[in-house]
């Protein structure tokens, strides 16, 4: 005879065995999980920084998670857009890119400053013992930027040199892509550039600082004499069509950590950051229309 115990008791078991069903579907989809990341240093930086974390992630969700280090920017936005990449760490610009082209992705975590404060800059980089005060003195000179995608290394920039009435291929010698953070510090490090954009969250931590620390630049040997307006920081995204079981193990992975794995996110940011907090598309409209501006000025170029 049934009674109200028995049928609770029957429903709780079916609904574990239905979440074990569930589990067991989306893995049997998803043997492998891919993660990538965009360029922001050398290959060999970030296999460093991110492999703990990505075998980190490999436990918690119980299936393979590969790491994969994008060659550009584009590469990061084609894979989530064709979905061979499930997981994507992006800049803002790019994340907002890939929202441009079709891909189906959702932000889902952003990254925190030290501070609390969810923002970064971008800034412009001389050499310290450079006569350059300001960007109207490198008329004529040559000047790094990052990547076309890039937010602090190309958007942002161009966007503020357009505020200043300031066409930058017209304006400098040469305007050349480095390809990543790194290179466009070490373009100025040998006179290629004489001078580069850079991402900069504050005194204490930016790419500059970064690369000081793996002994590949000294920060003392660098001005700033450009800073921009805060930017929105950058997001992690996977795939709008995963399954809501994989999707919630995802969050539950990166917001979960600091208790489970606390050394592999230190690895990620040396110890200068906060942990991630939740975050969404709409957090990023405001750069969609920054790099519609972007678009626009490209066109008038051409």
């Amino acid at each position: 005879m049934l009674n109200r115990r028995t049928l609770i008791a029957a429903c709780a078991a079916l609904a574990v065995s239905a979440g074990a069903a569930a589990a067991q579907d989306w893995k049997a989809k998803y043997p492998e999980l891919v993660f990538a990341v965009v360029p922001a240093e050398n290959a060999t930086g970030v296999i460093e920084r991110y492999t703990p974390f990505t075998e980190y992630l490999s436990r918690q969700l119980g299936t393979k998670v590969t790491l994969r280090i994008a060659n550009d920017y584009a590469a990061v936005i084609e894979g989530q857009r064709s979905g061979n990449v499930h997981i994507g760490s992006y800049g803002p610009s790019a994340f907002a890119r890939a929202l441009m082209t079709g891909a189906k992705i959702e932000a889902f975590a952003i990254e925190v400053n030290a501070d609390g404060t969810k923002g970064y800059r971008s800034v412009l980089y001389v050499k310290a013992d450079s006569p350059y005060k300001s960007i109207e003195d490198l008329k004529g000179k040559n000047i790094c930027l990052v990547d076309p995608n890039s937010t602090s290394g190309n958007n942002v920039p161009r966007f503020s040199l357009n505020k200043m009435g300031i066409k930058p291929d017209e304006f400098f010698g040469k305007v050349v892509y480095a390809g990543s953070h790194e290179n466009a510090v070490i373009a100025v490090q040998q006179g290629t550039c004489d001078a580069a954009f850079n991402w900069w969250n504050d005194e204490q931590e930016s790419n500059l600082k970064r690369m000081e620390r793996k002994g590949m630049a000294k920060y003392d040997d660098y001005r700033i004499i450009f800073k921009s307006e805060q930017i929105v920081n950058s997001p992690y995204a996977y795939l709008a069509d995963l399954p809501s079981e994989l999707k919630a193990k995802i969050r539950d992975a990166f917001f979960s950590i600091d208790k489970n794995d606390k050394a592999a996110f230190d690895k990620i940011y040396e110890g200068k950051q906060q942990m991630w907090q939740p975050v969404d598309n709409e957090s990023y409209v405001g750069i969609i229309e920054l790099n519609k501006f972007v678009d626009e000025l490209r066109k008038k170029k051409s």
